[in-house]
């Protein structure tokens, strides 16, 4: 727990060293590439968190310059994920999982590849797709655990480009939405 909190630490001071990406737009740009309704983000939220509101989730899908916006907790965003880990592989027997309440980019990209079941070069290939470069030792680094030496921190960066390469992937003849 403490390398998980030293990770989300270390990852809000690069973050707010530049272009912060915010758990909103991490939200928008997954609803944007797999053009979810209101009612299926609902859904999605609910699977795992039935306490979340279509109203909630409207105000954090607003952009930060309008006035209901709202951010979304790392929770929330945490819960959204296990729910669209559910919508695309399955409900597994049992609970859903908790969701956590720090999240970083390391624990967003590991859950994005669950549920998208991406191994190594499909994310390679995404990257590609959003013309990032990024070596098969770089993206392993990235899922490693934090008390690893070979871990590696997943800066916004490389986040913003993988969302991005999956807009492309999933929603080829879109116009790219910036994440």
């Amino acid at each position: 727990m403490q390398e998980l909190a030293a990770a989300h630490t270390a990852q809000k001071k690069i973050s707010d060293q530049g272009n912060l990406l915010r758990n909103n737009d991490i939200l928008r740009s997954i609803r944007y590439t797999f053009d979810f309704s209101d009612a299926k983000m609902t859904a999605i939220f609910g699977s795992v968190d039935p306490q979340v509101t279509r109203g909630q989730i409207i105000d954090w899908l607003k952009k930060e310059d309008e006035p209901t916006f709202q951010n979304c907790s790392d929770r929330h965003l945490a819960a959204f994920l296990n729910g669209l880990i559910i919508e695309k592989r399955g409900k597994q027997e049992g609970p859903p999982p908790e969701p956590e309440q720090r999240l970083t980019n390391n624990l967003i990209l590991k859950k994005l590849k669950i549920a998208l079941d991406l191994k190594g070069e499909d994310i390679l290939a995404i990257m590609a797709l959003a013309r990032f470069h990024i070596s098969e030792h770089e993206v392993s680094a990235l899922f490693r655990r934090p008390d690893n030496k070979h871990y590696r921190l997943c800066k916004d960066q490389i986040l913003r480009n993988f969302l991005k390469g999956v807009q492309r992937k999933y929603r080829p003849n879109a116009p790219v939405a910036e994440a």
